[in-house]
């Protein structure tokens, strides 16, 4: 035993976080199959369980069964705890029960935290996760707080709170799995203004990332003394959201409200207040996108991020103004375009092939709907147009490998299991015809 550990400390911290997602996602797979998580009425099969988990772990809220009639109260439990364990990290959760237990934090902990919140520098780490788990703290007991006066008059009092409770950490976390039973979500409530604005508050600012969250706080809400990173992230985010709606309510007139829910939710939330299959064509293809681009860095969210889609917008403009790539009278660094290329290009492949694969195995359902499915795996949304508890276990596990991937990054996993040296010897460089 003592052999595994240090072999699996000794390996790179990208590659530690990937295998923490695994087993936490393993792990929860076989407490949500345990007789005491299942209620004596369901049937919750091995591959239901282990994609039920990794829904929760990957924070994306695509179910093959139904959470509430499923799974008994502890199985629910367990359920909120993969959400909440999958939106903070396996490693900030370790580090932050290591703070409270009293332990010091190696370098190597440090580290592994660095990585999972993609941060630059090792410095402030300490302060760093413990603001992380205040922020989450403080929002997700506010979300209690607004969302119970809503649930209450629907609920006695006890479920009520075990509702809002929930419904804040899934929301905050950016993961559409509800408790409400019918498979409803969140369409009971979808002229209610109170909850539909709560829960949005909750999945933006689940979504911007924590380290935007933290300056916001530190420059007191001053816009431009804000760094470039969360002037890009809030300006892109604002941008998203506001486009997603209007194009929403063009395409399908579900209301204004409706509208800049879905909008809110496509970027990597899940939750829906309409029948997402009764959608047009166009109303899905515009939740595609959104849901394609995702969240931001050091989120709780998944897509490709908004600033990655930022850069290569920067970059579309700069080959027609001649200048280089920049925003907010600042530069961005030389090779950040290389980057969220490489991003950009390895999401649409890991959601072609995919997708390519549920064509395969789904010969009856409709490219669009399957195209759908696998886009909202690979970003971690949770909206589905109804399909995912019918498809074959082959198929859910096309998705389950697609959430995972959407997770963890497939940047990320093609860097840590692909190792290669420099290379010593550098061949002739020779110019080819692009375009």
């Amino acid at each position: 035993m003592k052999t595994i550990v240090k072999t699996i400390t000794k390996q790179p911290p990208a590659r530690i976080i990937a295998l923490g997602f695994a087993l936490a996602i393993l792990l929860g797979a076989a407490l949500l199959k345990l007789p005491i998580s299942v209620r004596d009425t369901a049937t919750v099969t091995w591959t239901d369980a282990l994609f039920t988990s990794t829904s929760a772990i990957c924070v994306t809220g695509l179910i093959a069964v139904d959470s509430a009639k499923s799974f008994t109260p502890f199985g629910q439990a367990v359920l909120l705890t993969l959400i909440q364990v999958g939106g903070l990290g396996v490693t900030s959760i370790g580090m932050g029960l290591a703070l409270a237990a009293g332990r010091r934090i190696s370098l190597r902990g440090r580290s592994l935290v660095r990585e999972a919140l993609n941060v630059d520098s090792l410095e402030g780490m300490i302060r760093l996760v413990r603001a992380v788990l205040f922020l989450t703290l403080c929002f997700e007991l506010g979300g209690v707080v607004l969302s119970f006066p809503v649930f209450v008059q629907d609920f006695p009092p006890l479920h009520a709170l075990w509702v809002s409770i929930f419904h804040s950490v899934a929301a905050f976390n950016n993961s559409g799995f509800d408790i409400l039973g019918g498979l409803r979500n969140l369409i009971p409530y979808h002229d209610n203004v109170w909850l539909n604005l709560v829960t949005c508050a909750l999945i933006i600012f689940g979504g911007i990332g924590f380290l935007v969250m933290m300056d916001m706080v530190k420059c007191r809400f001053r816009f431009r003394k804000y760094t470039l990173h969360t002037k890009v992230v809030l300006s892109t985010t604002a941008v998203l959201l506001v486009a997603g709606t209007v194009l929403l309510q063009i395409t399908d007139h579900i209301g204004w409200l409706a509208a800049f829910f879905h909008s809110v939710s496509a970027r990597t939330a899940g939750f829906s207040t309409v029948s997402i299959g009764d959608l047009s064509n166009a109303g899905l293809f515009v939740l595609i996108i959104l849901m394609f681009i995702g969240a931001s860095p050091g989120s709780t969210g998944g897509g490709i991020k908004t600033t990655t889609f930022f850069v290569l917008m920067q970059e579309v403009r700069c080959i027609f103004s001649k200048r280089r790539p920049g925003a907010f009278r600042r530069r961005l660094p030389a090779g950040s375009m290389n980057k969220a290329a490489s991003i950009a290009l390895l999401g649409v492949i890991v959601v072609c092939t995919g997708t390519f694969l549920l064509c395969v195995l789904e010969p009856e359902t409709s490219f669009l709907q399957l195209l759908f499915e696998d886009v909202s795996a690979f970003g971690t949304v949770g909206l589905s147009t109804g399909i995912t508890p019918g498809l074959r276990d082959l198929s859910k596990f096309v998705l389950i490998l697609t959430m995972y991937t959407g997770r963890v990054g497939a940047f990320t996993l093609l860097s840590i299991w692909v190792e290669r040296p420099a290379p010593v010897a550098h061949y002739t460089e020779e110019a080819i015809t692009i375009g």
